[in-house]
């Protein structure tokens, strides 16, 4: 029999397994993993890991603000993602106040279709918990997203406590999964305030106004929230290692509860704000890089299970125009970084590439365990017959240094400039097509598709 697409001689990487086989694609799906099989298209992939395309679950692309648009739209954004081996990415949908949810759902589906080029799924933000907007959720899930944002912090976002509860209790009921950005946002106004009145306005402040007792505090509270109405949670963005240890408590206790660090708490410190001449503020972002007694907790963390997936927060300003809003104060600073390039890469050569991670670990964290927590498994984060044919091709011994003109991502720096990386990807396959090789996307635009998804009982 010959297939469409074949892959063969490579090693294949998955959540639990690494062994040499061939893959044979036909169309757009895995039609069979085997040894000697013949393609009208082969692909000699010897010597190369061949792992199923990467899933980033916490992506902010083409976002308004209150004062500007985050620099990567849909078609950049998934470009970037695309030849970093990412194959799926899990945006937002942050619908205005008052607005049906249902409605935002269905524009933000429309300005993704107009761009995307991988497939990706979206969350759904609850900005409020009335009983108008709770009463949305259910209709929601049976759009295909049943996953839904919270935040206990930022004023225009934020649930106070008795909210949040209502929230995930609803959420619950709908077979949901409630997803939380988790500072405690009167501690952080209360020390905004103090170092601004005390003069303390450079980035170097941003750390200081956020410290780790605040994530701490606030992933103990929503954790406790959630036990009461046994709703699962999971935890986005956790940078310190209190945290880690309070998630992993709870889940010791039988709660389900998942938690997700990202690249930049594994790699990068707090050292970043002491930049001088305004650098520092291409860091901001919230919660803010960590001392450096951090990234080695989180790093335990992951390897133990105790994180269980690992996001890029991909949140793209330029520092020229977008970020210099904050010159006169940290506050006005745009939060976020881009990532979503350099994600897989980062973990094979910091993780993998240092003996903190497995293979399959590695695997597991950047792409199944997504899969899994989000409905999409067994069609992505997987590499089975009757999955999509969303497969990676990592170089282990490519080496590649970061800077801004290797990256596809439209921003004008990338906070992991210089970073020498060995393994990198050299072909991104996206539902059988291929849509990167060597370095550059050559794929067809305006090709993702919106993942209808159905909660599962990942744990």
């Amino acid at each position: 029999m010959q297939f469409d697409l074949v892959i063969h001689d490579g090693t294949l990487v998955t959540s639990a397994n690494t062994f040499v086989a061939d893959i044979g694609i036909n169309r757009e799906t895995i039609a069979t993993l085997g040894c000697g099989l013949r393609g009208a298209r082969m692909i000699d992939a010897a010597g190369k890991l061949v792992l199923p395309g990467a899933i980033d679950p916490h992506v902010h692309l083409q976002m308004d603000t209150a004062v500007t648009q985050t620099s990567d739209d849909w078609e950049s954004g998934t470009i970037a993602a695309a030849c970093g081996g990412t194959t799926t990415v899990i945006d937002f949908v942050e619908p205005n106040l008052d607005e049906p949810l249902l409605v935002a759902l269905e524009a933000r589906r429309a300005q993704a279709d107009a761009g995307a080029v991988i497939d990706y799924g979206l969350h759904m933000t609850l900005r409020q918990a009335d009983v108008g907007t709770l009463t949305q959720v259910d209709a929601v899930v049976s759009a295909g997203c049943p996953s839904f944002k919270t935040y206990l912090t930022y004023a225009s976002l934020r649930l106070d406590d008795a909210s949040f509860l209502r929230a995930v209790e609803t959420v619950r009921v709908s077979n949901g999964i409630v997803l939380v950005h988790a500072e405690n946002h009167d501690a952080i106004e209360y020390l905004k305030r103090q170092l601004v009145a005390a003069g303390e306005t450079a980035p170097r402040a941003h750390p200081r106004s956020r410290p780790p007792s605040v994530e701490a505090e606030a992933i103990e509270r929503a954790l406790m929230l959630a036990e009461i109405v046994k709703c699962p949670l999971y935890i986005v963005h956790i940078s310190t290692g209190r945290g880690a240890e309070a998630l992993q408590r709870a889940r010791d206790r039988g709660q389900i509860a998942f938690g997700e660090t990202c690249a930049q708490y594994l790699v990068l410190t707090d050292r970043e704000y002491e930049r001088p001449d305004f650098e520092g503020a291409k860091f901001v972002c919230s919660p803010p890089l960590r001392p450096a007694d951090n990234p080695p907790m989180l790093w335990r963390a992951l390897a133990a299970g105790n994180l269980q997936t690992v996001g890029s927060d991909h949140c793209s300003f330029l520092f020229q125009g977008q970020k210099d809003l904050g010159r006169e104060s940290f506050t006005a600073i745009p939060g976020g970084l881009p990532g979503v390039e350099a994600r897989l890469a980062l973990l094979y050569t910091f993780g993998v590439g240092q003996n903190r991670l497995s293979l399959n670990q590695w695997v597991n964290a950047c792409c199944t365990m997504p899969a899994r927590i989000f409905g999409l498994y067994p069609r992505k984060g997987a590499l089975l017959t009757g999955a999509d044919a969303d497969i990676v091709i990592f170089d282990p011994q490519r080496e590649v240094t970061l800077t801004r003109a290797v990256l596809h991502e439209r921003v004008d720096y990338t906070p992991y400039d210089g970073l020498a990386l060995r393994g990198y990807p050299t072909m991104t396959i996206a539902r059988g097509q291929v849509i990167c090789e060597h370095g550059e996307f050559v794929g067809d635009k305006r090709r993702g598709r919106f993942l209808v998804r159905v909660r599962t009982e990942a744990r």
